[in-house]
């Protein structure tokens, strides 16, 4: 009898394309994987009102998900009033981080998530950027509590000139990464989808050899480094496919099915 694996899927640009849309094949081919005894857990950069949409999608109402690029990690139990429970989220002052990334990018939209409501911002972001109905507040207010993540996005800048200009002036205390766009998600240190899904790991009581991680951006290098079987997408960025240990097609192929029909 094969042992369960820990089966772990970013969402954007490897399970749902850049539009948003879930394929009737990968979305069989995840629910044939889970079906099987596998433990197919969502670890994705989206906001938990970001995330339940698409687990309502695929069918998993039991488990586990990492949302906030591993910031909050979720149970899943169709018995909880919501569906979910917060088991851990991880939080941090966005003070320190918010002043110099005000002064480097003056222009860039500011965004702190709200956990389970979506988030407040400075300015509002173009649309269907954010998950829920963002409400803009004031600088002093993104700053005055402690959040799980922090969202700078400049529409005037490339990811290229974003990540150059962001290596420059040095974050410390945080974990960052550049997104597809000039998008950039700061967690507290320490953070990553990894570390989130390391902790699922012993809960569930799953070998490290049977890890198995896909994704395409750069807030999954860890998640792939992590995993036994780490593999990017055709989409991906050199150097996230440089970090896997394969590459499957592109989103747009249904790359994913290419690897969960491998799966015992």
């Amino acid at each position: 009898m094969t042992p369960p694996h820990l089966v772990c899927l970013d969402i954007d640009g490897t399970t749902v394309n850049h539009e948003g849309a879930l394929s009737e094949p990968v979305r069989e081919a995840v629910r044939r994987v889970a079906d099987a005894g596998h433990h197919v857990t969502i670890a994705t950069g989206r906001a938990i009102i970001g995330t339940l949409p698409v687990l309502d999608r695929l069918g998993l109402t039991t488990g586990f998900a990492v949302c906030a690029n591993g910031a909050v990690t979720l149970r899943l139990d169709p018995a909880l009033d919501e569906g979910y429970e917060v088991i851990e989220a991880v939080t941090f002052d966005p003070g320190p981080a918010l002043l110099v990334l005000r002064e480097e990018f003056p222009s860039a939209l500011i965004a702190v998530e709200e956990l389970g409501v979506g988030f407040k911002v400075s300015a509002p972001f173009p649309d269907g950027e954010l998950d829920g109905t963002p409400r803009v507040v004031s600088f002093e207010e993104l700053m005055a509590t402690p959040v799980t993540r922090l969202t700078i996005r400049d529409p005037e800048s490339t990811s290229e000139e974003f990540m150059e200009r962001t290596e420059q002036i040095g974050l410390h205390g945080v974990e960052y990464a550049v997104g597809w766009s000039a998008w950039l998600d700061i967690n507290p240190e320490g953070v990553s989808k990894a570390a989130a899904l390391e902790g699922v790991r012993r809960r569930l009581g799953v070998e490290p050899m049977h890890t198995v991680a896909v994704g395409d951006q750069r807030n999954d290098l860890e998640m792939l480094r992590w995993a036994a079987r780490g593999v990017a997408m055709g989409n991906a960025p050199d150097e996230v496919k440089a970090a896997a240990d394969e590459v499957t097609g592109h989103v747009d192929d249904d790359g994913l099915l290419a690897v969960l029909l491998t799966l015992p």
